[in-house]
């Protein structure tokens, strides 16, 4: 066994110093003449000062920074934007006079201020209506029973069958991904659809929707007297 020194100092170790010099970021304004004896490894080789590294260190940080804001500066714009045409189409829903209003309402708004390609408002009636499409709750739930339940917006890749029956055969075969939410009261269903199958994820850019279902639920009972509000 080796024998130890009594009198040999214990140095503290790498992490005890680290800890010190964390806690006291001063410590070399007060020992600057130990600042030429560090050496810190540059990436191209050699060694550069202390000074230097956190230069370097604080310009990639402030670059973060920069990325990081512009991003949460881009989707307060995109939300800017989105809360703005939203708006436009509950205004537009709330001075709507007619069932004929709000289809026209809801179909002209999501195609052409939100820029969707696929849009199918389906109501649910036990006789056919003058307006829009409708079918009766009994043809829906058949079709597509695991999309009604759950009142939440589903988003993702539907199954061939319940696309058809959604937007059309044809419409169908270009669609990758949808957005769907059921309305209250099972007076209907709103769909959205998009080429990309990525574009509508798990719940992604899909808030709005469920907000513009909330609506309709409130305006759909003025002119629902063709329809019937299952429980």
């Amino acid at each position: 066994m080796t024998e130890q020194n009594p009198t040999s100092p214990q140095l503290p170790d790498a992490d005890a110093v680290a800890a010190y010099l964390s806690a006291h970021p001063e410590f070399f304004v007060d020992h600057d003449e130990l600042i030429p004896e560090l050496r810190i490894p540059h990436l191209p080789g050699g060694a550069v000062s202390l000074v230097e590294r956190q230069v370097k260190l604080l310009r990639e940080r402030n670059i973060e920074m920069r990325h990081r804001l512009s991003q949460l500066m881009d989707v307060a714009r995109d939300n800017d934007r989105l809360f703005d045409k939203t708006r436009r189409l509950v205004l537009d829903l709330l001075d709507a006079s007619s069932l004929e209003d709000v289809i026209g309402a809801v179909d002209e708004s999501l195609r052409h201020e939100f820029q969707v390609p696929f849009v199918s408002l389906i109501l649910f009636s036990e006789t056919p209506l003058s307006v829009g499409r409708s079918v009766s709750q009994a043809e829906a739930q058949q079709a597509i029973g695991g999309l009604l339940a759950g009142g939440k917006t589903i988003c993702g890749a539907l199954r061939p069958h319940e696309l058809a029956f959604l937007f059309n055969e044809e419409a169908s075969k270009e669609i990758g991904s949808a957005a769907v939410v059921a309305l209250n009261n099972q007076q209907g269903i709103l769909a959205i659809g998009s080429r990309d199958p990525q574009h509508y994820k798990s719940s992604l850019g899909t808030l709005f929707l469920g907000y513009i279902a909330e609506i309709l639920t409130r305006v759909l009972p003025r002119f629902s007297t063709p329809l019937r509000s299952v429980r």
